[in-house]
């Protein structure tokens, strides 16, 4: 039987949503082990000067318990 467990993180890109969402599961992965997927739950982008500067995505990421 296995247990799962869900964390939500936020992670942030200057180039797109895409990017802040292989940036967030990269930089999970090096503290959670056993990442099965992540459910996205909002995007948002930062707007300054009239610009898109920043994509934020949050994300529940889920991951195995050990034994």
């Amino acid at each position: 039987m296995s247990i799962a467990k869900v964390v939500e993180i936020t992670a942030t890109s200057p180039k797109s949503f895409e990017d802040a969402i292989l940036s967030g599961v990269a930089r999970a992965s090096k503290t959670l082990e056993g990442i099965q997927g992540a459910w996205i739950k909002e995007q948002k982008i930062i707007v300054t000067g009239g610009k898109v500067t920043e994509f934020r995505v949050n994300m529940s990421v889920t991951f195995l318990l050990k034994d």
